[in-house]
């Protein structure tokens, strides 16, 4: 599955690459090189045109397909799940302490 998700993926990537390179850009008109511009106060665009659906829509596929792969691909289990309760985890082994020896006083040495 993930590999099926991955070269759909791939797919997509490369489509929407290809969509977004094919497209002109905006004020790419012969007066745009002027300082003109054909567009209106408020950008209307007109009507939406072919390259642009076919973006929007490998834009979505991708965008899924992005998704998916990060469900499939993370791992099920919790890390909250996997830790002990603080009552069954192992208390670290203290090791047994020696009793101390006694130093006897040195006697003091006469001359």
């Amino acid at each position: 599955m993930t590999t099926f998700l991955i070269v759909i993926h791939l797919i997509a990537s490369l489509f929407l690459i290809a969509v977004v390179l094919l497209q002109s850009g905006k004020g790419a008109e012969m007066g745009a090189a002027f300082g003109g511009s054909s567009q209106t106060i408020f950008g209307s665009r007109g009507a939406t045109t072919f390259l642009n659906k076919l973006t929007t829509i490998a834009a979505v596929v991708f965008m899924l397909t992005s998704l998916a792969l990060t469900m499939a691909t993370t791992k099920t289990t919790s890390v909250i799940k996997q830790t002990a309760p603080a009552e069954q985890r192992a208390l670290p082994q203290q090791l047994p302490q020696q009793p101390m020896q006694q130093q006897t006083p040195q006697q003091p040495i006469n001359k």
